[in-house]
Parts: structure tokens; sequence; C-alpha cells
């Protein structure tokens, strides 16, 4: 689910010890946080409106959970959560008066469990709307809408464009946990495909040609390969799925019974969009006019 600092590729290598240390930290302080007043929980499919963002002002701060995954959020060099989704959700709850945000890192595969843990209080991580997900969660208006692209060893010596050539040619394909692409893969007829933790881990499995290709968004890919000398991109495509385009557009997920919060969020988002602030904000992490959109959750909801 890419960084756009010239530094970044050194940062990554450092992001992974980070990582380790900040979701152990999390498990412990958090796991008991987790479970509190679960008797007073509403029940999964319920749909609320909850008082949560007013106990956030009268905390100052609110907890979000990203993936360490470059450009979407991740923790830098100075222990400081930043990325596309973190800066977006700091300026948001500045305005919604929660003064701070606090990061909790996370396997992507675990962001949704842990939101219904209450391990955070929404999830930051750039995650895309699809059906599926929002049968478990409320999700805001996205915030970018993304093409795919590929990891490929230099000079793309196999000619792949699309998930259709990793199939046709039987080609080794990596994707990262949980990432859309696995689904977008499977419809287009790959059958084999490896299930690595993110895009550092997939730019080592291309590098040292355990796969042909690992699949993943264009900002992502774009940015991981920066420096590499084994290693390039391909050129950005339209996933499809049955023959319709598969929106790679993505938003910040709570919990079903916190629709207060989520409709408070929607709409400093839309101020930020139609102020031009939010191109503002994610422009340094690779973000362009290109990948702003005005579609809505309901739409990616189905």
């Amino acid at each position: 689910m890419a960084p756009t600092r010239r530094d970044q590729p050194q940062l990554l290598g450092e992001r992974r010890g980070v990582r380790r240390r900040s979701l152990l930290a999390s498990v412990a302080a958090l796991g008991a946080a987790g479970v509190t007043g679960c008797s007073r929980v509403p029940s999964e499919g319920t749909v609320k409106g909850g008082d949560l963002l007013d106990r956030l002002r009268d905390k100052g701060s609110v907890r979000v959970g990203i993936a360490s995954e470059p450009p979407f959020g991740y923790i830098n060099a100075d222990g400081e959560a930043t990325g596309e989704a973190p800066e977006i959700a700091r300026s948001i709850f500045k305005r919604l008066g929660v003064p701070e945000i606090r990061a909790i890192p996370v396997e992507f595969g675990a962001l949704i469990p842990g939101l219904k843990a209450q391990q955070f209080d929404l999830v930051s991580a750039g995650m895309y709307i699809n059906p599926v997900r929002c049968e478990q969660v409320l999700f805001s208006d996205p915030d970018y809408l993304m093409l795919d692209s590929f990891i490929v060893r230099k000079g793309n010596p196999h000619g792949i464009k699309g998930y259709e050539d990793i199939a046709k040619k039987g080609l080794k394909l990596a994707s990262g946990k949980s990432y859309a692409q696995i689904e977008y893969a499977k419809a287009a007829g790959v059958k084999s495909i490896m299930v690595l933790p993110d895009q550092v881990a997939g730019l080592d499995a291309v590098s040292q040609g355990r796969v042909d290709a690992f699949a993943g968004t264009n900002v992502t890919v774009k940015g991981v390969v920066r420096g590499s000398n084994r290693t390039g991109s391909t050129e950005p495509f339209q996933p499809t799925v049955n023959g319709k385009p598969a929106y790679g557009a993505g938003g910040f997920a709570f919990r079903r019974f916190e629709k207060n919060l989520r409709d408070a969020f929607n709409e400093e988002l839309h101020k930020l969009k139609k102020s031009g602030d939010l191109l503002r904000i994610v422009r340094p992490f690779g973000f362009t006019k290109d990948e702003m959109t005005d579609l809505t959750a309901k739409e990616l909801c189905g």
C-alpha cells in the first residue's frame, strides 16, 4: 500500500526495526485497553452515532492505526508518525479540536481487527474502500484514487503490463498481506500468489529472483524502487475485475458505531478538498492532482 524524500530508501530499512519495536510496545500497552468496556460495545453490525469525538477532545489526542507502509503511513527516523494519511488526520483533528495524533503501527492485515478491538480510534493507512471492508467498518470518503504498478527486474524483461500478462506467461507474482491487488490478480487468472509483509519484502523478492513481479499501488512501487540498481517499476495501469474498473480509492476507517466521528471527519475532509489544502498536504509524499478524486464511500461500497 511510496516514499518521496530522497532519503526514504535508507529509512525503509530503519523502519522495519521501528515497526517491530513499536508493534510489541503497542500490544503490551494497549492489550488491556482493547477490551475495556466491552460489555457496552454495540454489536458489530450496528451503525450508531457514538460520542468518541467528545471524548477525544477531552483527552486531547487520538490513536490512529497505521501499517508502516510509505507513503501512506509510517514512522520516520525521528520516531514520529508521518505519511499521506497521518498528515491528513493531523490536519483534520486539529480542526476538530484534537491537537495530537498517536500512531499505532501494526501489520496491514491487523488494521481492521485492531480497530474493532479498540486498539486505536481509526485506521489511517490509505486503506482501499471496497464492499467487503464496508461490511466491517465505516469509511470516510476517499482522499485519493490510485492506479496499480509492479516491481519488476530492471528493464522489465518479461514485458509485464498487467495481471493478465502474469497469468498468460505463468510468471511468479507476489503482493502484500491483505492487499487488494491479490484479488485483482486472482480475477485475472493468476493461480499462485506469494503473500509478503510489505513492499520492502517485495523488492527483496524481485531482486533475489524469487518472484517475477510484486503488485502494489503506483506511488508505493515507484517510491520503493527509487535508488535500486536491480529493479524498476512498470507503467501504472487501471486493474479490472469482471470487465469493470477496480478503483483503488483509499480513505479512513472507523468503527461502525462511531458514525458521528466519521461524519465530522468527512466534513473537514471535504473542506480540505475544496480549498486545495488536501493536495498541498499529500504532495510531499508523491501524490499529484491526478490522484485527487470526487468519488464517495457510498459509491465504492456499492
